[in-house]
């Protein structure tokens, strides 16, 4: 007789091998949790070296800032394991509640929040300052993804046409306009990135592409006619177009942050021995400034290395962004990568002088827990992506096994 063949661990049908009780260990994007990892601990040191010495912020505890931004890692962490956990089905479905959640915390910001640097955009409770328009990043992108996913649902093919690119940009234009009220133009400007390049890599129409570059052109010049922006907002447009307009007021940081850039040189002055940030020349250096502390300490090389390690994440969003066999968790990916590619363009490029002073951090080094816990939930929410993609195919040869024949006694 023959007894019948079971597949197994060792089939040739056989996925990957698991352990005892079914365990499959998870296949998590090493590369991009490295690169965070790294990141997060450079950013770490980064900020402890710019607070350390700053008794006004300090209180003459030198490890305040320290033991604070180590919290917000351990906390974006957990949400992180959480994110990457869920099952793929549980993220589309609290997609539009995360949305929701985060326009009412935008609302609530111009209602009840507290206004700093000139800028309305944060909500205190329980003595910890929870900024939402980082949050709302991430649910412009995941609403925009869960539209389009929706809209393509049952089709042969995903087509982006004038109705789909009109819904996503009405998903985008309510947080946006609710964080223009506040304002908080640096925001405004890394999201008019990211939708733009959710619709370019969504396969959106170039003349929509146009349409939207025209009209984010004409909008941005009445909100200057019609003086919608802070004096302080239009003063560093024009340091930036004019280094030399101001240099003590406006144009103070620009200067400030380019010398300290300067000192390091190839191999920086050493970490916690930097001139400029041990005198405290440059403001706001353990947030919006944190690279001129990698500049100054860590020189060439280790700034150099910073901008790797981001590129390195910018790199395995787009890699699962491409591997990715559902249209949610494709666009998903690309939108993250067009955030954080923006967003760290728009920091270092402030620090170096060649883009505008905006208040954005630089992702997953610069101090503030809102930005912390959103940069490290959209990793959570990529390695979800990453772990629901098609299995690749087995890299060793596997023996196929035969059906096993017993002959019968006589």
């Amino acid at each position: 007789m023959s007894i019948p063949h079971l597949s197994g661990p060792f089939s040739a049908h056989a996925g990957p091998v698991s352990g005892a009780g079914g365990f499959r260990a998870p296949r998590i994007d090493w590369l991009l949790m490295v690169a965070v990892l790294a990141l997060v601990t450079m950013g770490t040191l980064l900020v402890w070296s710019a607070t350390s010495s700053r008794d006004v912020l300090t209180g003459g505890d030198s490890t305040a800032y320290l033991r604070r931004h180590l919290v917000n890692v351990a906390i974006g962490l957990v949400l992180m394991l959480l994110v990457t956990a869920v099952e793929h089905r549980w993220v589309r479905m609290l997609a539009p509640l995360v949305y929701l959640a985060s326009v009412v915390g935008l609302v609530l910001v111009l209602v009840m929040g507290s206004t700093i640097n000139g800028s309305r955009s944060w909500l205190v409770i329980g003595g910890m300052s929870i900024q939402p328009s980082e949050f709302a990043k991430l649910a412009v992108i995941i609403g925009m993804a869960l539209v389009l996913a929706e809209r393509a649902a049952g089709r042969w093919q995903a087509r982006v046409g004038a109705v789909e690119v009109g819904l996503m940009l009405l998903v985008a234009a309510v947080p946006a306009a609710l964080i223009m009220l506040q304002p908080d133009l640096g925001t405004m400007l890394v999201l008019t990135a990211t939708v733009f390049g959710i619709l370019a890599t969504s396969g959106a129409p170039r003349r929509w592409l146009a349409l939207l570059a025209g009209t984010g052109v004409a909008v941005a010049t009445g909100a200057v006619l019609a003086g919608l922006l802070k004096d302080y907002q239009i003063d560093r447009f024009m340091a930036f177009t004019n280094p030399g307009l101001d240099p003590r007021g406006a144009g103070y940081n620009v200067e400030q942050a380019r010398i300290a850039v300067g000192n390091g040189g190839l191999f920086g002055q050493g970490l916690f021995d930097g001139s400029q940030t041990r005198s405290g020349f440059v403001p706001e250096q353990h947030t919006d400034f944190i690279f001129t502390v990698a500049g100054e300490e860590l020189g060439l090389v280790g700034a150099g290395l910073l901008v790797c390690l981001l590129g390195v994440v910018l790199w395995r969003a787009l890699v699962i962004a491409y591997r990715s066999e559902d249209l949610f968790g494709r666009v998903a990916a690309a939108g993250i990568a067009c955030w954080f590619g923006f967003q760290a363009f728009q920091n270092i490029g402030m620090c170096l002088g060649i883009m505008p002073v905006t208040g954005v951090p630089l992702p997953f080094v610069s101090y503030g827990g809102s930005s912390m816990f959103a940069g490290l939930l959209a990793v959570g929410l990529l390695q979800n992506i990453h772990l629901r993609t098609a299995t690749p195919a087995p890299t060793r040869y596997v023996m196929p096994s035969r059906p096993v024949r017993v002959l019968a006694g006589r």
